[in-house]
C-alpha cells in the first residue's frame, strides 16, 4: 500500500474543502430542475461511481464480505441506514438552499457543524469539554439566537445542515466502515428509492427528463463524481494529517460559500449577519485554539511517558 506523506495529506484535504466550497457553482445551473430530482440523480450516480471505484481498486471481496456483515448485524444496518438517510437529507437541504438563494445560510450551517459534532460527542459519547470549549458554545449559541431575534425567523437551513451532517458523522463513527465501503453502502441503501423517484418523475412529472437539455444531462450525470471525489480526498487526508489540521482546514469550504453567496450571487449580508458571524467565528477560533492546546499537551505527555518507559 502506498504511503501518503503529510504534505500530500494537506493537499488532499485542501482539494476536498475547495470542491465543497465551490459546489454552489455546480448546482446553480440546475435551478430549473427540482431539488428532489437533483438529489435522486446525486444518489444514483454516486452509487454507480462508488461501484466503479470498488471494481477498479479490486475491492469486490471486501465489499461483498462487508455487505454480508451489514445485513446480518441489526445494529450496523441501523447505523448505516441512519447515515444514508441523514446524508440524503443534508444533500437535499443544501441543494435547495443553493438553488433558492440561501448560500449564506448554508455557509453558516457548515461553520456551526464542528460545534454540533462536539456537542453530540458530549451528549452521546460522554466526552468532556474544557472551560474554553464551553465558552465557544455559548458564543456560537448567542450568534444563532441574535440572528433569530433580529430577523424574527429561525435559521432552520443553517441548523438543519449542521445537525444532519453532525449526526451523520456520529452514525458513521458508530458503524465503523472505511470511507469507500461506507459511502458505497450508504448510497446503495437509498439508491432504490432514488431510482423509483426518478422513474416516477420521468413518467408523471411536469419537468423534462434529465433536465431537458444536454448540459443539464451532463451535470446530473456528473453529480456522483462531484459528490464522491471530495469525500474520497478527505478520507485520504484523514489517514495522514492530524485532526487539528483537518479542523482548521474545514473552514475553507464555508468561507468560499460565503464569498460566493455575497459577491457572486449578491445575497444579503447585513449588519445582523456580521454580528452573528463574528460571534460564531470567535467561537470557532477559541474552540480551535483549545483543541490545538489540548492536542499539543497530550502529545507532550505521551512523549514523556514513552521516554520514561525506554
Amino acid at each position: 500500500m502506498n504511503k501518503i506523506s503529510p504534505l500530500s495529506g494537506i493537499w488532499y484535504a485542501a482539494l476536498a474543502y475547495i470542491i465543497w466550497g465551490f459546489l454552489p457553482l455546480y448546482w446553480k445551473p440546475l435551478q430549473h430542475v427540482g431539488s428532489g430530482e437533483i438529489l435522486a440523480h446525486r444518489i444514483i450516480w454516486s452509487f454507480m461511481f462508488m461501484m466503479s471505484v470498488i471494481a477498479i481498486t479490486g475491492r469486490w471481496r471486501q465489499f461483498t464480505a462487508g455487505m454480508s456483515e451489514l445485513f446480518s448485524s441489526k445494529k450496523n444496518f441501523l447505523y448505516v441506514f441512519a447515515a444514508s438517510v441523514l446524508i440524503s437529507a443534508n444533500w437535499l437541504i443544501y441543494i435547495w438552499a443553493v438553488n433558492t438563494d440561501h448560500v449564506v445560510q448554508a455557509s453558516l450551517g457548515y461553520y456551526i457543524n464542528p460545534l454540533v459534532s462536539v456537542l453530540l460527542g458530549v451528549i452521546v459519547l460522554k466526552e468532556k469539554l474544557d472551560m474554553w470549549q464551553i465558552i465557544s458554545f455559548i458564543l456560537a449559541g448567542a450568534g444563532v439566537l441574535f440572528l433569530t431575534y433580529q430577523f424574527g425567523s429561525f435559521p432552520w437551513v443553517s441548523l438543519s445542515l449542521a445537525i444532519s451532517f453532525g449526526v451523520y458523522g456520529l452514525a458513521k463513527k458508530m458503524a465503523n466502515y472505511d470511507s469507500v465501503l461506507g459511502l458505497a453502502y450508504e448510497t446503495m441503501l437509498v439508491a432504490p428509492f432514488a431510482l423509483l423517484y426518478a422513474i416516477f418523475n420521468a413518467v408523471n412529472g411536469d419537468q423534462p427528463v434529465m433536465g431537458g437539455s444536454a448540459s443539464s444531462f451532463i451535470l446530473l450525470l456528473g453529480a456522483g463524481i462531484v459528490t464522491a471525489v471530495p469525500l474520497l480526498c478527505f478520507a485520504q487526508a484523514a489517514r495522514k494529517i492530524s485532526l487539528t489540521m483537518i479542523g482548521f482546514m474545514q473552514y475553507i469550504a464555508p468561507s468560499l460559500m460565503l464569498i460566493l453567496g455575497v459577491l457572486l450571487y449578491h445575497e444579503s449580508f447585513s449588519h445582523t449577519h456580521a454580528v452573528a458571524f463574528t460571534l460564531i467565528w470567535t467561537a470557532l477560533f477559541i474552540f480551535s485554539v483549545s483543541r490545538i492546546t489540548k492536542h499539543t499537551r497530550l502529545k507532550k505527555l505521551n512523549k514523556e511517558k514513552a521516554a520514561k518507559v525506554s
